[in-house]
């Protein structure tokens, strides 16, 4: 079974999370996979909308945190960062259908589609310092923005979970209903996006994203650099053993 589905439908790619005995916890191969997926999506003159699915009660819990701990991204041009590239730098339109969990990656990759809807039971987080780690997909920079400091320091410090109305109020979702109408919805947003003509669509997504597109490789440069070396600080090693173990994590002896 392929843990990354790739089906296209007229000009609709749609790359969908498949992986629910783990929860859609996303592999080095699975990052690979999708980063190659939207790079020759962004080459495909056929293909004009890209749609990320996941499972009716899944999105994706994030990182294998066991394959990030055998795989761990030793520099730019690792998996997980080629995909973040092409995911912040696609030329032609993003929508996200997410019903269920979404976190870590899962919750800051939809800060680079240009619409997200999501189901009624969907949910968010961002546990990265409770992680022993900091933000990335320059969701430092981008979850501020979008949803004003205070708020965007509440989600990347504490890193609690917080529901699908309440993303919706951050700007994060555009709109919500019940799981079983989620898939028809999205894809029926994607066809109606597809059919405008594509070089408007194009032309009116560089001209949003392209003011702050030098900020966000820079912001997603810089979580970078900081994100590998927390990943072997006394903290992350805590927290990532402490997760396997099943146990609460104790950062009390830790400056």
């Amino acid at each position: 079974m392929n843990d990354i589905l790739t089906h296209r439908e007229g000009s609709i790619l749609t790359i969908a999370f498949n992986r629910p005995a783990r929860k859609n916890a996303i592999t080095a191969a699975m990052y690979q996979a999708m980063a190659d997926t939207l790079k020759a999506a962004d080459g495909d003159a056929g293909v004009r909308v890209v749609l990320f699915e996941g499972g009716p009660d899944i999105f994706t819990a994030g990182n294998d945190l066991e394959d990030f701990l055998n795989n761990p991204p030793a520099g730019s041009d690792s998996p997980v960062f080629q995909f973040l590239y092409n995911l912040s730098h696609a030329r032609k339109p993003v929508i996200a259908a997410v019903a269920g969990a979404a976190v870590g990656i899962g919750t800051t990759m939809l800060l680079h589609c240009d619409a997200v809807y999501a189901a009624d039971n969907a949910r968010f987080a961002l546990p990265f310092a409770s992680l022993g780690l900091c933000p990335e997909a320059a969701s430092s920079l981008l979850l501020p923005a979008l949803a004003g400091y205070q708020r965007g320091a509440e989600k990347l410090m504490f890193g609690e979970p917080f529901d699908v109305n309440e993303a919706r109020e951050m700007g994060l979702v555009n709109k919500v209903m019940p799981a079983a109408e989620l898939a028809a919805f999205a894809r029926g947003r994607a066809l109606k996006l597809a059919a405008l003509p594509a070089n408007a669509v194009r032309t009116t997504k560089a001209l949003m994203k392209g003011a702050h597109l030098k900020a966000v490789e820079t912001q997603m440069t810089d979580e970078g650099v900081h994100f590998r070396k927390m990943l072997s600080s006394p903290e992350a090693k805590e927290a990532f053993s402490a997760f396997l173990e099943k146990r609460k994590p104790d950062f009390s002896r830790f400056d």
